[in-house]
C-alpha cells in the first residue's frame, strides 16, 4: 500500500520536463494521474489536451478528469514558459503571455479544481515556483516577476482554503535540467561554458534533475504532509540558503 493508493492527482504541464517527471513518481505510488498539457502524454496517464491560458479550456479539462476518474485529490500546478533578458528587454505582449501562463494559468487550473477538491479528504495543490522567486538572477527580470507572484500567490491560497481541507504548498526548484533550460544552453555562444557557469552557481556543483523535483512535489502532496500548508520547499543545490567560502 502507498500512500497515494486511490487518489486521483492532476499534473498541468505534465508532457515532459518536470511535470512529466512529478506524474510519472505519482503513479509509480499508486496515484491515477492526469496530465493537461498542450501536448499530453499518453498511457499510463490520462491525457488531457488544454492551454491554461484559456478558461473554457481549462474548466472543461478538470470536468473532464473528475468524471474520468470520479474525483480529483491532487492537483499539481507546474505548465510554465520561460523568459530571458532585463525589462529593457521584453515587450508588453511577452510580459502579458509570460505573466498570463505562468500565474493566471495557475489560478485557471486551482479554480477549476476547487468544488472537487472540497470534496477530498486529503486535497492538495502544489505550485511549482522558482529559485528566481527569492533570488536575484540576471537576465531573468520577466519569468522572476511571475514566480514571485506564485510564491505570494500560494500563500494567499493556502490561506484561503485551509479552512476547506486544502493544503497549497510550492516547490523552488533551482536551475535544472529540463529542455526549456537545455534550449537555452544550445543558444548560448558558448554552450558548454554556459552550463559549467550554471553548474557553478549552485553550491553542489550541479544542475538540479527532474525526478529530484518530482519526489519534492510528491511529499507536498501526500498525505503524509498532512500538517504542511503554506510553505515552499527549496529544491536547489543550495543556492538560496548557503553562502560558502571562495575555494583557494
Amino acid at each position: 500500500m502507498s500512500e497515494f493508493d486511490g487518489l486521483v492527482a492532476l499534473v498541468t504541464g505534465g508532457g515532459s520536463g518536470i511535470g512529466l517527471a512529478a506524474a510519472t513518481l505519482l503513479a509509480e505510488r499508486g496515484a491515477r494521474v492526469a496530465c493537461l498539457d498542450v501536448n499530453p502524454p499518453g498511457e499510463p496517464f490520462f491525457g488531457v489536451k488544454a492551454d491554461v491560458t484559456d478558461d473554457v479550456s481549462v474548466r472543461a479539462a478538470v470536468a473532464a478528469v473528475a468524471e474520468h476518474f470520479g474525483g480529483l485529490d491532487i492537483v499539481v500546478n507546474n505548465a510554465g514558459i520561460g523568459a530571458a533578458g532585463t525589462i529593457a528587454d521584453n515587450p508588453d505582449d511577452e510580459w502579458l503571455r509570460v505573466l498570463d501562463v505562468n500565474v493566471v494559468g495557475m489560478v485557471r487550473v486551482a479554480r477549476a479544481a476547487l468544488p472537487y477538491l472540497r470534496e477530498s479528504d486529503h486535497a492538495a495543490i502544489v505550485n511549482t515556483c522558482s529559485i528566481a522567486a527569492t533570488a536575484g538572477l540576471p537576465q531573468r527580470a520577466l519569468y522572476s516577476a511571475t514566480k514571485g507572484a506564485v510564491l505570494s500567490l500560494t500563500l494567499a491560497m493556502a490561506a484561503d482554503h485551509v479552512g476547506e481541507g486544502i493544503r497549497v504548498n510550492c516547490v523552488n526548484p533551482g536551475t535544472a535540467d529540463t529542455p526549456w533550460v537545455g534550449r537555452l544552453l544550445d543558444a548560448a555562444a558558448d554552450p558548454e561554458a554556459e552550463r559549467a557557469a550554471l553548474n557553478a552557481r549552485q553550491p553542489m556543483g550541479r544542475l538540479v534533475n527532474a525526478e529530484e523535483i518530482a519526489h519534492a512535489i510528491a511529499y507536498l502532496a501526500s498525505p503524509l504532509a498532512a500538517a504542511t500548508t503554506g510553505t515552499s520547499l527549496a529544491v536547489d543545490g543550495g543556492m538560496q540558503g548557503l553562502r560558502l567560502r571562495p575555494k583557494g
